[in-house]
């Protein structure tokens, strides 16, 4: 165990050099999320894929192990995250899981917390990958879990225990889990730091059989993973210690709390105000911590309070920057899919008016995404599974990046990942790299082609974004359509126009995507005082096609044609 950090007591809270400062505003970041065992191997003369040629030979027990994807590999690929249109980077943990297990390739299982997983490699190479993406300009976070632990330890007899709300008191830790049975602790043993090897640093209630009740959802276990009592001061504490010192010690700019409603809110305000602080003070004035938080707007309105108006409750514990966009997750594919009304999108936007101080700044409280490596609403699929409209895809991302939120882009999306199965979500957990367990259901080759449809349909709205701070900070309007340029109204069907103004100071940039499969010509309603009758507006999307602004009774607008899945960004002509 010679050079292993034991105790947070060991901890050096210097940073190693001088910290990368924060973007100024978040929302000038277009995140990639991956999985690090799925990215990349790092390994030369792999195949690119071809779909005349690939052998669809790939082994389902594959999906659920190690691929051999390493932070190496991410390092070597920063360029191509960067060209799609992205600048800061979300990693999955990239803690110590236990070594004898070959099924916590996702990385939220961990061992220690104060060491690297070394199927993903070392510290040195996470400072490495973090280094050149600083020279990139781009950011890394980095997803941590404060709520549990991996399978360290066991239930006596080491049978699964399920949570008994009627229990006396929480059950036994019958062993700790050892790969190495010499006296003591080895390094693959048990939990590290050796501040976690107290059985009284576990809530020991057992599985959570009820997802629903809340009762069990702070308490439990979930599934094997041990539950820490993070209201214990001292857990607390060094959880913290620890995720400070990777921040010191690997320059991250952020972090990705995962399973926050599995916590006491308390708690998480304490360590997310707690490791601002320490980043502040080493310099990071703006580390961004975004939660994921699996609900309604008002579930995250109690996490992200600094904005937020909650009437006659006092329930806020505003502890994060932001929360993954669960709401605009659970309707946005229906929308773009042309299977549900658009008015669900604007019905949400209308409420932000009355739900934040300045609704205007609402998009920054949010990361917004729509493939995930966790699925609620659309179960082990991804957004293009089954689906043979690809340009669809294109047109989800874009409704990202142009509307008000930070967008992410999940691995493999870009490339038309189109993964999906009923009984686990390794089904959109594909290997970008091929591995043994491809996309496509495929082995031995790989996905980094950036001449692929949707590759290039994403960077080029994504270079529209970078240039135009009205589709990053603006204020979001929908806009009404008409057919004949005389009769208005909002969409009333799937198969529509969906449109939208960013508004910032003098500028307004109209957003226009069409649903439909089939050309559309809709005429859309623009704001008379900042884009006036008789001037042009040009589409920055789709080259230098302009169109006039319109005057009829009393209503200013554009008539816009697209063809079938086709997207305009347009501005008024200078």
């Amino acid at each position: 165990m010679q050079g292993k950090i034991k105790s947070v007591k060991e901890l050096d809270f210097k940073p190693g050099r001088k910290p990368f400062p924060s973007p100024g505003d978040w929302r000038d970041q277009v995140m990639y999320f991956l999985l690090v065992d799925r990215f990349d191997n790092n390994q030369e003369n792999i195949p690119p894929y071809d779909p005349k040629s690939a052998p669809k030979n790939r082994d389902p027990k594959q999906g659920k192990l190690f691929q051999g994807g390493n932070i190496r590999g991410i390092t070597r690929r920063l360029d191509y995250i960067k060209n799609l249109g992205c600048n800061a980077i979300w990693l999955s943990p990239i803690f110590k899981n236990r070594q004898e297990k070959n099924d916590t390739y996702h990385g939220y299982g961990i061992q220690d917390f104060l060491d690297v997983d070394e199927r993903f490699g070392t510290i040195e190479d996470l400072q490495e990958l973090v280094k050149q993406a600083h020279n990139r300009n781009m950011y890394v976070i980095q997803d941590i879990i404060i709520n549990h632990t991996g399978d360290n330890w066991a239930y006596p007899g080491d049978y699964p225990y399920y949570y008994w709300k009627d229990a006396p008191g929480p059950f036994d830790l019958d062993f700790w889990r050892e790969v190495d049975h010499a006296p003591g602790f080895q390094e693959d043993d048990a939990v590290w730091p050796e501040e976690l090897q107290n059985p009284e640093y576990y809530k020991r209630r057992g599985q959570i059989t009820n997802w629903e009740d809340t009762d069990q959802a702070v308490n439990g276990d979930f599934l094997t993973l041990k539950e820490l009592d993070v209201t214990n001061n001292d857990v607390l504490s060094t959880l913290i210690k620890a995720y400070k010192y990777w921040i010191g010690t690997a320059d991250i700019d952020g972090f990705r709390v995962d399973t926050v409603k599995h916590m006491e809110d308390s708690a998480t305000a304490i360590f997310c105000n707690a490791v601002r602080e320490y980043a502040k003070r080493i310099g990071k004035q703006n580390f961004f911590i975004f939660g994921e938080v699996v609900g309604s707007d008002e579930d995250i309105h109690k996490y992200i309070g600094r904005n937020s108006r909650i009437e006659g409750t006092n329930e806020r514990f505003p502890s994060l920057d932001a929360c993954l966009d669960f709401p605009l997750y659970f309707d946005l594919e229906e929308v773009i899919k042309g299977f549900r009304n658009p008015s669900v999108l604007r019905e949400r936007y209308e409420r932000f008016k009355t739900q934040y101080a300045d609704h205007g700044e609402a998009g920054r409280y949010f990361v917004t995404f729509l493939d995930n490596h966790d699925q609620m609403s659309r179960p082990y699929r991804r957004f293009l599974h089954n689906n043979f409209h690809p340009r669809q895809a294109v047109l989800a991302i874009g409704y990202l990046l142009t509307s008000q939120g930070i967008p992410c882009i999940y691995y493999g999306t870009e490339q038309g990942f189109d993964g999906g199965g009923t009984d686990n979500d390794c089904h959109v957990r594909e290997c970008m790299f091929g591995g043994k367990w491809g996309a496509f259901e495929t082995t031995g080759v790989h996905f980094f082609n950036e001449k692929h449809e949707i590759y290039k349909g994403i960077n080029s709205v994504a270079r529209v974004r970078n240039h135009e701070p009205a589709l990053r900070y603006g204020r979001q309007y929908f806009r009404e359509i008409s057919a004949d340029g005389s009769t208005f109204g909002h969409p009333v069907d799937g198969k529509s126009t969906l449109a939208f103004s960013r508004v910032l100071d003098t500028d307004e940039v109209l957003v226009a995507i069409n649903l439909d499969v089939s050309e559309r010509q809709d005429c859309i309603i623009v704001e008379k005082n900042l884009t006036p009758p008789g001037s042009k507006m040009i589409d920055l999307l789709n080259g230098i096609s302009q169109v006039t602004v319109e005057e009829s009774s009393g209503r200013t607008y554009v008539r816009v044609p697209l063809k079938g899945n086709q997207m305009a960004i347009l501005k008024l002509k200078q």
